[in-house]
């Protein structure tokens, strides 16, 4: 055992504390309890003692502790993934987004200590964090998801508690000293990623890998390792992407350990230069599909944190290509990655291969801030591993604040596995929101289906006139208001609506209709509780778009701009559950049919054309074409009229039942999409390979003008 600790001064002890967490390779959380001013006074008594090259201070900016402090914004600790740091001081009096929180926490390396100043256990559920108002739940009475917190808190022995105002001193922890002390070394789980990596790099063609591991594996270390390995035998450029150059740090910092003496010159902007002529460099995602660099291997760190879509287009792009995410992730979660993105590399590259990182190698396993972190945010709920086969299916009305941890884990585990970007902070939306109505499915008593819903709308009128003209936001009203502003019709925003914040079933019983089931009995209760209307919003794909067509929902507006978290539209669907709900979505997606041949070439013109189309397809309706179009579709069919005066024509019926049918089957609905309904010339369709040429073009649009035209002449 250790001597004990130090009694005089107070700050002495606290050195000496990380001084033994650094060898036993631990962290800890220090809550600082009671008001803001004592608890700062505290810490420009202590902080200073600390050894910290690296900490951050989320406060006020003119009020940090400790010069050394680098402010971030709660909201943005995020952008500091990929860091290490030696403190980090969250003050929870300026708010407590569970994202950055649990990120920052991430961080912290051996012998780090995150100071955490808040309002005394007892009063966390009641505390009015200023973070609320950002996802509509101020004025709450009771908060659930900071109750829970507080009670964890209060139960771990880990957990060092201190309250300045009260002049309290810390007890702190008695360590026993380790045989060895801790020293961050390579494991042998990080050494079979490095040579995992080198064989993909020097290896086949369309045969990536997938690195996946919990924070402080390693991982982005065996990355700058690998690279450097493959540099020193024969490569000759590897490009190494993330959400930011921040994030790729540890990366270079570990090619320039491995490089030694090899090591021409580090440039400041994410550049790596060996003596023979390799070369690491760094370049945003953005950036890496723009310029297309030549590079024998492409390097995707922090890859949960990037949309499917820009994974695909780099899985595309280069023919080696090695994808690294965490598995519970703050910046979204690496399994709805791993799931979603694994129907992606099944289809393309059916040979990739996966590898995990378990050892920590960032602290040891006996640190307790992990687990810790873990528990407070659900970081490791999974969904149930087994689901029978047949069994009563049971639909019931189900409250995660009122369950217990395990059901609470279990339905959270679903959503993260069914979901892309479920993070934290959904975790809370979830628990807090007073507006929030959810369902458990179940089969032979064992969960297989949750989903979360949220009443919006129900604005006053002169509030929704002004939501419609844009001049004011209501946070908690993401349907309601979308309809109002973009659509245009401020009438949306006083109906009142369910909104679908989530649907997930398990993946062990998916196509058995209880997605559609779920939406079905939320249907109902909207209908019961005389609402207007059932809705969602979501990222536009094929598969999701399908699903909710098939529980009656229908079109009433896509976005007009990617979602930075998935890279897609977002699309949101209705179904009118009362006569003037029904009235609305009948009147708004009228007017977005009259509107969309023309938005679609302004706003989704490279977007790809079977989504389009499917689109199209959805707001189809019976036409009655006019002796003249028909005349003028007849001519073009048979040669004897050309395209471009055709154009108006061709657009006019690509919004009919017929041109839907036809476009449905059709092996030239690619050609028809791009050219007719998103506008792309000749050359571009040509240089896509949609096409040979105009003259090959046109001539396929000339038989599937007639085919239409014959479709058309039967309805």
């Amino acid at each position: 055992m250790l001597p004990p600790a130090p009694q005089e001064p107070d700050v002495a002890r606290w050195r000496w504390l990380q001084q033994q967490l650094a060898a036993r390779g631990e962290r800890r959380l220090v809550v600082v309890e009671g008001e803001p001013a004592p608890a700062l006074d505290w810490l420009r008594q202590e902080l200073p003692t600390l050894a910290m090259e690296n900490g951050v201070w989320t406060g006020a900016a003119g009020a940090s502790p400790d010069p050394r402090l680098t402010p971030v914004l709660p909201r943005k600790a995020r952008q500091w993934l990929g860091r290490e740091l030696d403190v980090v001081v969250w003050d929870g009096w300026h708010g407590n987004p569970p994202d950055g929180l649990a990120a920052l926490a991430g961080t912290l390396k051996a012998g780090g200590l995150l100071f955490w100043l808040m309002p005394p256990l007892t009063r966390w559920a009641t505390f009015e964090d200023p973070d609320y108002a950002r996802t509509g739940l101020e004025g709450c009475e009771h908060h659930p998801f900071a109750a829970r917190l507080s009670a964890i808190l209060a139960a771990s022995p880990s957990v060092i508690r201190i309250n300045p105002a009260q002049g309290e001193c810390a007890v702190l922890p008695r360590l026993e000293h380790p045989p060895q002390p801790f020293a961050i070394a390579e494991t042998a789980d990080q050494h079979r990623v490095v040579e995992a990596i080198v064989r993909t790099g020097q290896g086949r063609r369309r045969r990536p890998l997938v690195i996946t591991a919990d924070r402080g594996r390693g991982k982005s270390a065996a990355l700058g390792i690998a690279a450097v390995r493959l540099l020193q035998q024969g490569r000759r450029h590897v490009v190494v992407t993330a959400p930011s150059v921040e994030a790729a740090e540890t990366v270079f910092r570990h090619a320039c350990l491995a490089a030694g003496e090899n090591l021409l010159e580090q440039g400041n902007a994410g550049e790596l230069r060996l003596r023979d002529g390799g070369c690491l460099s760094y370049l945003p995602p953005d950036q890496l599909l723009a310029r297309a660099p030549e590079a024998e291997l492409v390097l995707v760190d922090e890859a949960a944190a990037l949309p499917t879509e820009r994974l695909t287009r780099i899985l595309a792009g280069w023919p080696r290509v090695v994808f690294a995410s965490t598995v519970h992730g703050y910046e979204g979660s690496g399994r709805g990655f791993a799931i979603r993105f694994r129907q992606v590399l099944d289809a393309r590259t059916p040979q990739w291969r996966q590898v995990t990182l378990q050892a920590p190698i960032r602290w040891a396993d006996s640190d307790p801030l992990e687990p810790l972190i873990s528990e407070l945010f659900l970081l490791h709920a999974d969904a149930p591993a087994e689901v029978p086969a047949d069994g009563e299916v049971t639909i019931t009305p189900w409250a995660p604040a009122r369950a217990s941890e395990q059901e609470r884990a279990a339905a959270f585990g679903l959503l993260v596995n069914a979901h892309y970007r479920t993070t934290p902070a959904d975790l809370r939306q979830w628990l807090d929101d007073p507006d929030a109505v959810s369902w458990r499915l179940t089969v032979g008593g064992q969960l297989a289906g949750v989903l979360w819903a949220s009443k919006e709308g129900a604005l006053e009128p002169a509030l929704a006139e002004q939501v419609m003209r844009g001049e004011r936001r209501v946070r908690g009203h993401l349907l309601a208001q979308s309809l109002a502003n973009h659509s245009g019709f401020p009438e949306a925003a006083c109906y009142t609506w369910l909104r679908v914040v989530r649907v997930a079933v398990s993946e062990h019983c998916r196509s058995r209709g209880y997605g559609q089931q779920l939406v079905n009995t939320a249907c109902a209760y909207a209908a019961r509780q005389q609402f207007d209307g059932l809705g969602t919003s979501f990222g536009g794909n094929e598969p999701l778009i399908r699903f909710w067509q098939r529980t009656g929902l229908a079109l009433a507006r896509p976005g007009m701009t990617r979602e930075a978290s998935t890279g897609e539209y977002p699309i949101q669907m209705l179904r009118g559950v009362s006569a003037r709900g029904e009235d609305l979505l009948h009147r708004i997606r009228q007017r977005l049919a009259e509107h969309w041949l023309a938005l679609v070439p302004l706003y989704w013109r490279d977007t790809e054309p079977a989504l389009i189309g499917l689109l199209t397809a959805e707001l189809a309706a019976e036409q009655c074409l006019s002796a003249e179009d028909r005349r003028d579709l007849d001519s073009f069919a048979s040669g004897h009229r050309g395209f471009e005066l055709m154009v108006p024509v061709l657009r006019k019926v690509s919004l009919g039942q017929a041109a839907a049918e036809v476009l449905g089957e059709h092996e030239d609905a690619h050609l028809w999409i791009r050219r007719v309904v998103q506008g792309w010339s000749w050359p571009e369709l040509q240089s896509a390979g949609v096409c040979k040429g105009a003259r090959d073009g046109e001539q396929r649009l000339r038989r599937m003008a007639g085919t239409v035209l014959a479709h058309a002449r039967n309805l």
